[in-house]
């Protein structure tokens, strides 16, 4: 199986376990593709989102608006172009790092354009997740991904999502590609630039059987009331 359709599949299966809100599970998916981006047969990528960055930087600037959302997207950009693949961007403080910086570029897009659209918020924040998922998935899966994601949210049309859980959710997918990694032969730098000391399977099924304890913690009201039906039918 193909590197990223491997980590596309896992995130699924983890933000199914945690949620079956379409916008969380969309972008556990997005955040499990974005550390790649700091290898060498990405860098043509790479290049066009310091490019983006600095038009939408330019264009923010020039109509007086919050121009951040263009610095962050060069910061993304420049993050990947001298990370060394598997190195920080599969640390623990890189997917930090860049899920607190793809969401804070989410967060303030949806707070830009959401006093100039008569969209609902839910409908507003998914053609956004959309464009970011141009951004960082890979292009075979866009076919896949783009349908199921809008069919999803038209058949779910009441959910919601916080700030909070846009940065959480990116979080799981980044984690989870870590994770994946470290199942294999090379291992992880958890701790890069840190500490170059490498993690393999042992942290990888840790991580795992914390996460799925998690996941029954978030889902213990949910369970419980399946639960109170079946015994009460």
């Amino acid at each position: 199986m193909s590197s990223y359709k491997g980590h596309t599949l896992f995130a699924l299966i983890l933000a199914l376990l945690f949620s079956f809100n379409p916008l969380i599970i969309a972008l556990s998916v997005i955040g499990a593709n974005i550390p790649d981006f700091d290898h060498k047969v990405r860098k043509e990528h790479v290049y066009k989102l310091i490019i983006l960055g600095l038009l939408v930087f330019i264009s923010l600037y020039i109509l007086n608006l919050p121009y951040y959302i263009g610095l962050i997207i060069v910061f993304l950009g420049v993050t990947f172009y001298f990370s060394e693949h598997r190195s920080f961007t599969h640390s623990i403080p890189g997917i930090i790092i860049l899920a607190s910086a793809t969401a804070l570029i989410l967060i303030w897009a949806w707070q830009l354009i959401i006093n100039v659209t008569v969209l609902p918020n839910n409908y507003l924040i998914s053609i956004l997740i959309a464009l970011l998922s141009f951004l960082f998935l890979n292009k075979r899966l866009l076919p896949i991904f783009i349908p199921l994601f809008f069919i999803s949210v038209v058949l779910l049309q009441s959910f919601e999502i916080t700030y909070i859980q846009i940065v959480l959710a990116l979080f799981l997918g980044l984690f989870s590609h870590i994770v994946l990694d470290a199942t294999t032969p090379a291992g992880v730098k958890l701790f890069a630039p840190i500490s170059s000391r490498e993690y393999y399977k042992n942290f990888a099924i840790a991580s795992i059987f914390i996460l799925i304890v998690l996941a029954l913690l978030c889902r213990a009201p949910f369970l419980f009331s399946l639960f109170e039906s079946f015994i009460n039918y």
